[in-house]
């Protein structure tokens, strides 16, 4: 490849990375569907459309200038209020603790066991909005709405997990814990209601972070949900806009997630999915944090409904055993445009590394190193061949001037004369892309990497060396600078014995420089890959530019014997 080319594409790499870090700024959130649900005068969602195809609840939305969760509570059949003390259970489950808060009958918090909190050095993840609980339940029946957070319930253990009830109304809530994939099955049973009877679940408005860039967690907050029928959507809470987005069912899973920890409501199955899906900006908190609305409906089936709670890591292992999915929650590149072309290359690089952890069994450092060596060792021989096809089409260069020249005028002429020579040398028209190749290959990588680092949980909080955390920007700047330095000394090596090229010799300058001060801020881990991958091909840069030097001082062009010329 050329030198333009590749300047070319690197060019390219920056633009589709710094468009994905300049996404927020100056991509529009979506608007807000009216043409299968609409709001209506008393703000419930009721359907305008498709009722043939399905009965869709009149969703009632969240009054978020409402506390959420008050400690005084009052039941939703007494007259008088009359105070009622909040009470808390915790059930722990393989990898995980749940809090239950009653009033409410709802789960408060989630601490993960597995996971430290990076952003106050002490303690674990903890899974919970900045005020209220991660669910919080209404029931529609009829023409009434039951405000779970203001019955009273009795509690009592069982024997995976919790179980709340209540005489007046007569509701059971029941949690059974999973031992495997971070979930908690949920059923909620109403004696006596009415046919059209839905759960209203209210998602969390935010969930409080624990990462040491509390920032990026923050621009990371979402809410998702998958239809049945099409791809997972993920709206950024940030993003929001002040009027209701409204989705039509049948939806599968709605979630909200930060950059690493997700917490989804699923549908155990094709029976009991979510008819309706809401969601919109809530108040701006005191410190400037974005907050949301969301609320999802499933329907009571003979007075029940199921559903399945996933609290835990955004681990792509453990989604994709969840199913349904879930795995795309936090999808990768941040526009939709570019995920299928990223997705695949980001699903293969990140496997690879998943697989050479457990394989060697190293620190996710040392992965990375082995990566970075073991893709530059299998392009060596392209390389080689890159390389020499490069001299020998450098070699070629004044015939092919001369050819052109001779044959301005005669386009079949040319052609047929440069298939000649390019065959003399046992070369064809096609060799100089094919010289390409191996440079084209270590881009996907290098981006799939980029997006990677964005999201995978894996590399969170991992320490290698003197990095305190591979997925942050290296705090003392080393691996970009080393990165930036050899760099410098591969473009050095490939401009000798290379043709005078005044512009060539500036952009050799110019790239080191530009991609150092580009990734300064970007992963440690990231730039510790690509470091590793310029070092490794200094050596071979060196060997091929004296086999060039030496071409560039022979008289000879080595073609078949046949046909070998003076120059």
């Amino acid at each position: 490849m050329d030198r333009r080319s590749l300047i070319a594409l690197l060019l390219i790499f920056v633009v589709i990375v710094g468009g994905t870090m300049l996404r927020d700024v100056i991509w529009p959130a979506p608007p807000a569907s009216a043409d299968s649900l609409a709001i209506d005068s008393t703000r419930r969602v009721v359907a305008a459309t498709d009722t043939a195809k399905r009965a869709a609840p009149s969703i009632a939305p969240r009054d978020s200038s409402t506390p959420r969760a008050a400690a005084p509570t009052v039941s939703a059949a007494a007259t008088t209020p009359a105070p009622v003390r909040s009470e808390t259970a915790t059930v722990t489950g393989t990898g995980r603790q749940l809090h239950f808060v009653s009033p409410g009958a709802a789960p408060a918090s989630v601490t993960l066991t597995d996971y430290r909190d990076l952003k106050r050095k002490t303690g674990l993840v903890s899974l919970r909005p900045e005020q209220g609980a991660l669910l919080e339940y209404r029931i529609v029946n009829g023409a009434d709405t039951i405000h779970l957070d203001r019955v009273v319930f009795t509690r009592s253990e069982t024997p995976h997990g919790v179980e709340f009830v209540s005489a007046t109304p007569a509701l059971r809530v029941r949690y059974d814990v999973d031992s495997a994939n971070y979930l908690t099955h949920v059923s909620v049973a109403l004696a006596g209601a009415a046919p059209n009877a839905h759960l209203l679940i209210d998602l969390a408005p935010d969930l409080t972070s624990g990462e040491a860039n509390e920032a990026e967690d923050v621009r990371s907050l979402a809410y998702g949900f998958r239809p049945s029928k099409n791809d997972v959507e993920s709206v950024h809470i940030p993003k929001l806009d002040s009027a209701y987005r409204v989705e039509a069912g049948p939806i599968e899973w709605v979630a909200i997630r930060n950059k690493y920890f997700v917490v989804a409501a699923l549908s155990p199955d094709s029976a009991h999915q979510f008819t309706g899906f809401i969601m919109k900006k809530g108040a701006v908190r005191p410190d400037g944090r974005p907050t949301g609305i969301a609320t999802a409906a499933l329907p009571l089936s003979a007075g029940a409904a199921r559903f399945d709670l996933y609290t835990g890591p955004q681990s792509w292992k453990i989604l994709r055993a969840v199913g349904h999915e879930l795995s795309n929650v936090n999808p990768y590149a941040g526009w939709a445009w570019l995920r299928p072309v990223v997705e695949p290359f980001a699903t293969i690089v990140m496997r690879m590394l998943l697989g050479m952890k457990a394989l060697v069994g190293l620190s996710y450092g040392w992965v990375l190193v082995i990566f970075g060596l073991l893709i530059r060792l299998l392009l060596w021989p392209l390389n080689q061949t890159a390389m020499r096809t490069s001299i020998k089409m450098q070699a070629l260069q004044p015939e092919l001037t001369a050819l052109q020249k001779r044959y301005a005028k005669d386009p079949e002429g040319q052609r047929t004369a440069m298939m000649k020579l390019y065959a003399d040398h046992g070369m064809s028209p096609f060799s100089p892309l094919m010289g390409c190749l191996p440079m084209l290959i270590p881009m996907p990588i290098l981006m799939a990497l980029y997006f990677v680092f964005q999201n995978t949980i894996e590399f969170r909080g991992v320490p290698f060396l003197w990095l305190p955390d591979i997925s942050m920007k290296d705090p003392y700047y080393i691996t970009p600078l080393v990165m930036g330095v050899s760099m410098l000394v591969l473009s050095l090596i490939g401009m000798k014995a290379g043709p005078p090229n005044p512009q060539a010799k500036m952009m050799g300058y110019m790239m080191p420089a530009m991609f150092t001060i580009i990734f300064l801020n970007f992963a440690s881990g990231l730039n510790l890959y690509y470091a590793v991958q310029n070092l490794v091909a200094i050596p071979q840069q060196w060997f091929l530019t004296r086999e060039r030097a030496k071409a560039a001082a022979s008289p000879v062009v080595k073609g078949p014997p046949a046909v070998r010329q003076r120059k």
